[in-house]
């Protein structure tokens, strides 16, 4: 449920990015509030990833801007904080091989926190409970299967430094193509998770984001569905807005047809 708020924790106002000769975003204006769980959808190549990777920091529009909680962000992540916190789970886990399940969760706490690897060690283990797994802290990936390796990425995203006042503040989740490569009963273990996680407490959770393609986890996870094409929004609305949309974009996403305005890739 959207948190009603004048101010949307983050908004991208007319956004363009080009990598090389290719402009992949082209004035993208899009608003996120909080409690917000918004699906972007559209077809390979539309500028989904790249709109998650502009929002986390990870890259600087070319124009426009990204504000947060209606602060222009200004540099990258990594030479200024935001001011609140910001996970990114990425499509393959990104895991590090060499690392264990408990080094991997607890990554980013033992590089810019001052707990104890005692403490840490106990956080991670709250997070892999809120994941679902359990007395596998110290195997590595390699070990484990693709919806388990998928749960260890949730479980560092959400793992958090309880001194932090950033991380205390109202976050958000960006997911991106989480199902993808899952059999339906992993998939719906993932969607369930991503419904589940963030909870504050009784009456609230963090929001999300999530980039995919499969229907299941666009109606299972998604309140909000924004539609990108040709790096432009093309279509806007609530999930259950779907099947009556006669926007041409919608329809023929929805039903696979090779004849419309998306441009078919032989």
């Amino acid at each position: 449920m959207i948190v009603a708020s004048p101010i949307p924790l983050i908004e991208l106002r007319q956004v363009y990015k080009t990598f090389g000769n290719q402009t992949v975003l082209r004035g993208v204006n899009l608003q996120i509030f909080e409690g917000d769980r918004l699906a972007v959808i559209g077809p390979s190549g539309t500028g989904k990833s790249t709109i998650l990777r502009v929002i986390a920091g990870l890259l600087m529009p070319d124009q426009g801007e990204v504000l947060l909680k209606g602060v222009a962000r200004r540099s990258l992540i990594e030479d200024a904080d935001d001011p609140f916190h910001i996970s990114l789970v990425f499509q393959q886990a990104a895991l590090f091989d060499s690392l264990t399940v408990a080094e991997n969760i607890g990554f980013y706490l033992y590089q810019h926190s001052r707990l104890s690897r005692q403490r840490i060690y106990q956080l991670v283990g709250e997070s892999l409970e809120k994941v679902g797994l359990s007395d596998i802290r110290n195997l590595y990936p390699a070990e484990l299967s693709g919806g388990m390796r998928k749960r260890v990425s949730f479980a560092r995203a959400i793992i958090a430094d309880p001194d932090s006042t950033e991380q205390k503040q109202t976050g958000i989740i960006l997911y991106d193509e989480p199902t993808a490569g899952l059999d339906p009963i992993a998939s719906t273990i993932i969607e369930d998770l991503m419904r589940n996680l963030g909870c504050k407490d009784a009456t609230g959770c963090d929001s999300y984001l999530v980039v995919t393609h499969q229907e299941s986890t666009i109606r299972r996870t998604a309140e909000r569905v924004v539609m990108l094409y040709g790096g432009q929004v093309v279509w806007l609305g609530q999930v259950d807005e779907l099947d009556e949309s006669d926007n041409p974009y919608v329809r023929q996403f929805f039903n696979a047809s090779v004849e419309g305005p998306i441009q078919a890739v032989h």
